[in-house]
């Protein structure tokens, strides 16, 4: 039997950063970075089938102060989309310092200036750090995935 996975999403106007568990929900990894243009449902389609997702987490950019941001709509929007194409629960989560972690483990990890200035990775490792969030607050809380 095939083992059931998370997908965790960074939404941006311009790239959406993916990431995703090992089959026995227990650790995240980055996986892709995808412009988001009108082929994005059709990446994600082929994402989601192949991985055998059952679940979706897609950050919520809050403001310091806890409040919405601009683009929180465009991912409210987003949201709605994916639950009904994919008939797929999503479930928001505090994304606000995600970016700026991934920035840090970036700078950290990976030698190549070149490299560190590369979006695509900032984001799928922000989606990375969003899903161990996630994971960790689940297995906290002793919940089934």
């Amino acid at each position: 039997m095939e083992e059931k996975r998370i997908l965790a999403i960074d939404y941006g106007e311009v790239r959406i950063g993916l990431a995703i568990t090992d089959p026995l929900n227990l650790f995240a990894y980055p996986l892709t970075t995808l412009p988001n243009n009108q082929e994005i449902f059709k990446e994600l389609d082929i994402i989601i089938k192949k991985n055998n997702i059952v679940k979706i987490v897609l950050g919520n950019p809050l403001k310091e102060n806890g409040s919405e941001a601009k683009i929180s709509a465009l991912v409210k929007k987003f949201k709605d989309n994916l639950e009904s194409k994919f008939n797929l629960k999503v479930e928001l989560l505090d994304e606000r310092y995600t970016s700026e972690i991934a920035r840090k483990n970036i700078i950290e990890s990976v030698t190549s200036k070149k490299k560190r200035r590369d979006k695509t990775l900032l984001d799928m490792n922000a989606a990375y750090i969003l899903l161990q969030d996630y994971l960790k607050t689940v297995n906290n809380n002793k919940s089934k995935v």
